[in-house]
C-alpha cells in the first residue's frame, strides 16, 4: 500500500511530504484547493504521460516520489522487479519520477533507472485509481469484461486464450508474407524458368570461351599452321621431295660432328665437352621435333569443326549480350541464381503448406481456449450479477435489477464473448447500463464493482476520486459502509470526497487547502486532529458559516463512526 508521497515543485505544490496509514483515508478540501493535483502527481509515478506544464514556479525540475509497502502475496511484483534487474528489500518499494524543463522525464525504481512500461506494470499491481470520470468506464465493454474475469478468477484461462491468439495471428502473418512472396515469385517463374532452361541447355563450362576462341583461330588458320609445321619437320629430316638436292639431316650432322669431336678429344681436351654439348642439343632437338610432329598430326583442317566452334561461340556471345555478362563465369553465376530462385519457390510452397497445417491446429487451440473461457464466464456471470445486484440494493435501490449477458463475438485475445451489463432501477426490463443509469446510479454501480474487485483481487491500495458524485443522505452513508469495509480488509482505501457521511468514517483525515503569498499561490495538505476533523465535517455540513448545530452533527457522525468500528 501507499506509505508516503513526496512532491516537489509540481504545479501549485511547492513541497509536500505526507504519510498515509492503512484503512480508509479521507481527503477533503474546497473545490480548486488542489485535491486532483495530488492525484495527478501520484499518477506520474504510476507511469502517466508528463510534460513541462507539470513543473511549478520554484525551479526547473519537478520530483514526485512514492513509497509503497511491498506486500507481495503472489510474488508478482518481485518477479517483475527480478525480470527488470531491479534490486529490492523485503519492506518497501520506492518509485521516483523526475521531469525537467524540456518536458523529458526520468524514472527510478529503488534508485535504479526504469522505463515507463515498468512503472505502468507496477502500478497495475500496487494501486487502483478511480478518477472523477471513470464512471464512464461502465460503458466500456473491455472494463465490463475485466470485472467479470476478476470475479470468475479465470486469469489462467484468459492467459491461455491470449497465447493461442498470439500464436495464431503470428502464423497468419507469416502465411500472408509467404503467400505474397510466392505470388511475386510465381509471376516471374515462367520467365525465370525460361531463362534458366536456356542457360542450363547451353551446358556452360568455366574457361570454355577462351578455349573455343583459341580453337577457332587454329581451325581458321589450319592450312598455314600445318604447312609451317611440315616445313620445320623437313628442316630436321630433308628429303628429295622438297625440290632441292638431297642433303644430310640435321640429326645426322650432329651425330657425325659428335663422333669427330670424340676422336680428337684425346688430343684436344675441350673437344670432349663440345661433343657432350652437341649430344645434349641433339636430344633436345629430337624432343622438339617430336612435339612438332605431334602438333602437325593433330592439326586438323576441318571446316565442319570450324562451323561447330563458330556456332557455339555465336551462341555464347548472344547469351552474354542478352544477359549483360562479360564472361562465361557470369553466365554460370546467373544460371545458379535462377536455379536457387526456382528452388526457393519449392521451399516456400512447402513452408506455406506447413503454415496452413499449423494454422488449422492453432485455430482449433484458440477455439478450445475460447470455449473454456466462455464456460468459466457463463458459470460466474449469474453469481456475479447477483452479488452486484445485492450490493446495489443496499444503496437505496431496493428494486434494482442487474444482470450480465454474454453473446458470441469474433474471436480475439480476450476470447469470443461480447458482454453487456444490464440495469433497471425499477425491477423491470433491464437494458444497457450505459443507456439507463443516472449519474448517481452509475456512481453506486461503480462502487459496487470496485468493492467486488477488491474482494477478489490482491490490490493493496484503492483511490476513489469523488465516486460519491450525485448521491447524498442515506445512500452516502451506505457507500461509506462499503468503503470502510474495503479498508478493513487489510488494504488501503483513499477517498477524495465532499460528503460528510463518508469523511466521518475515515481512519485518518487530510485536508487540502491553498495558501497565498505576495509571489504565488500554493496547495498544501495536512492531517487533521480529532478537533479539526469536527470542524472540517461541520463546514461540510453547513458551509462557510460554522453553526453549533453543525458542530454537534459532526461530533455525532464521528461518534457513530467510532461506535461502528468498535462493534466490528
Amino acid at each position: 500500500m501507499l506509505k508516503e508521497l513526496h512532491i516537489k515543485n509540481y504545479v501549485l505544490i511547492d513541497s509536500l511530504d505526507i504519510e498515509f496509514p492503512a484503512g480508509l483515508v479521507i481527503i477533503t478540501g474546497q473545490t480548486g484547493a488542489g485535491k486532483s493535483i495530488i492525484l495527478g502527481a501520484l499518477s506520474l509515478v504510476l507511469g502517466s504521460k508528463a510534460d513541462a506544464s507539470a513543473i511549478g514556479a520554484s525551479g526547473d525540475t519537478c520530483v514526485v516520489e512514492a513509497v509503497f509497502d511491498l506486500k507481495d502475496e503472489d510474488g508478482s511484483i518481485r518477479a517483475l522487479l527480478d525480470e527488470n534487474e531491479i534490486d529490492y528489500d523485503s519492506d518497501e518499494l520506492i518509485i521516483r519520477r523526475v521531469i525537467n524543463a524540456s518536458g523529458r522525464s526520468r524514472s527510478f525504481v529503488n534508485d535504479s533507472p526504469a522505463p515507463l512500461k515498468v512503472l505502468s506494470a507496477l502500478s497495475s499491481r500496487l494501486i487502483d485509481i478511480h478518477s472523477q470520470h471513470e464512471t464512464m468506464l461502465l460503458r466500456d465493454k473491455a472494463f465490463q469484461m475485466s470485472m467479470l474475469d476478476h470475479f470468475a478468477d479465470d486469469a489462467a484461462l484468459l492467459s491461455s486464450c491470449r497465447e493461442a491468439w498470439t500464436e495464431l495471428t503470428g502464423l497468419k502473418s507469416e502465411l500472408a508474407s509467404v503467400t505474397e512472396t510466392l505470388a511475386k515469385m510465381n509471376a516471374e517463374q515462367d520467365y525465370n524458368q525460361a531463362q534458366y532452361s536456356q542457360l542450363e541447355a547451353a551446358k556452360l563450362k568455366e574457361g570454355e570461351l577462351e578455349e573455343l576462341e583459341t580453337e577457332q583461330k587454329q581451325l581458321a588458320n589450319a592450312e598455314e599452321i600445318k604447312s609451317s609445321l611440315y616445313q620445320i619437320e623437313n628442316y630436321f629430316n630433308p628429303s628429295a621431295d622438297d625440290g632441292q638436292d638431297e642433303r644430310p639431316s640435321l640429326d645426322f650432322i650432329l651425330k657425325e660432328s659428335s663422333k669427330f669431336l670424340d676422336k680428337i678429344s684425346a688430343y684436344v681436351p675441350a673437344a670432349s665437352a663440345l661433343s657432350g654439348r652437341i649430344e645434349s642439343s641433339r636430344l633436345e632437338l629430337d624432343d622438339i621435333l617430336s612435339e612438332v610432329s605431334e602438333l602437325e598430326s593433330r592439326t586438323d583442317v576441318s571446316n565442319d569443326r570450324l562451323q561447330e566452334v563458330d556456332d557455339r561461340l555465336s551462341m555464347l556471345y548472344d547469351l552474354m549480350k542478352k544477359h549483360s555478362c562479360s564472361g562465361i563465369d557470369e553466365l554460370i553465376a546467373l544460371r545458379d541464381k535462377l536455379s536457387e530462385a526456382l528452388a526457393d519457390t519449392s521451399v516456400l510452397e512447402a513452408r506455406k503448406s506447413e503454415l496452413q497445417k499449423r494454422i488449422a491446429v492453432a485455430e482449433a487451440n484458440l477455439a478450445g481456449a475460447c470455449e473454456r473461457l466462455h464456460d468459466a464466464r457463463a458459470k460466474a456471470a449469474p453469481e456475479f450479477a447477483d452479488a452486484i445486484c445485492s450490493s446495489i440494493r443496499s444503496l437505496e435501490l431496493d428494486r434494482a435489477v442487474f444482470d450480465v449477458v454474454l453473446e458470441p463475438s469474433q474471436q480475439g485475445p480476450s476470447g469470443s464473448d461480447s458482454i453487456l451489463f444490464r440495469f433497471s432501477s425499477t425491477g423491470k426490463n433491464p437494458v444497457d447500463v450505459a443507456k439507463c443509469a443516472s449519474g448517481g446510479e452509475m456512481s453506486r454501480i461503480m462502487l459496487c464493482l470496485k468493492a467486488m474487485m477488491a474482494r477478489y483481487t490482491n490490490m493493496p491500495s484503492m483511490i476513489f476520486d469523488e465516486i460519491d458524485t450525485g448521491v447524498s443522505g442515506e445512500i452516502a452513508d451506505r457507500m461509506a459502509d462499503i468503503m470502510q469495509e474495503m479498508g478493513e480488509q487489510e488494504r488501503q482505501v483513499i477517498s477524495i470526497t465532499h460528503l460528510p457521511q463518508i469523511a466521518a468514517r475515515g481512519r485518518a483525515h487530510y485536508k487540502v487547502y491553498k495558501r497565498d503569498n505576495d509571489m504565488e499561490t500554493n496547495s498544501h495538505i495536512r492531517r487533521l486532529t480529532d478537533e479539526e476533523r469536527v470542524e472540517e465535517i461541520a463546514h461540510m455540513l453547513s458551509g462557510a458559516t460554522l453553526t453549533e448545530a453543525a458542530l454537534e452533527n459532526a461530533k455525532s457522525l464521528l461518534n457513530s463512526k467510532l461506535e461502528l468500528s468498535n462493534s466490528k
